[in-house]
């Protein structure tokens, strides 16, 4: 039996990766990232939806401490407004920079 090659999660042709409840939008080769925390859930039957989520454009560089990679921030209600405001940042800022 052949093995299946698992597929990354893209978003908009961006990759996200996920930790626990931090997910991460972008690519660490590019000069920003998008770090997503859902910080609040709410259960609707057996599901954990997010209802809110801090949204951050972080530098990629590795030389600089955490507080110093954040250039942007804010909180959202629910994931899909945070994945709205996370996408126009990143373009932004990789089409600026």
């Amino acid at each position: 039996m052949a093995a299946k090659k698992a597929t990354a999660l893209t978003y908009k042709g961006r990759p996200l990766r996920r930790k626990d409840n931090i997910i991460y939008y972008g690519s660490m080769s590019d000069k920003y990232i998008i770090m997503l925390q859902i910080t609040d859930t709410d259960k609707a039957e057996e599901l954990k939806l997010p209802t809110k989520v801090s949204v951050q454009l972080q530098l990629t560089d590795p030389d600089l401490s955490s507080r110093e990679r954040i250039v942007k921030k804010t909180e959202k209600n629910g994931f899909y407004a945070a994945m709205d405001v996370a996408t126009v940042w990143l373009e932004r800022a990789l089409s600026a920079g």
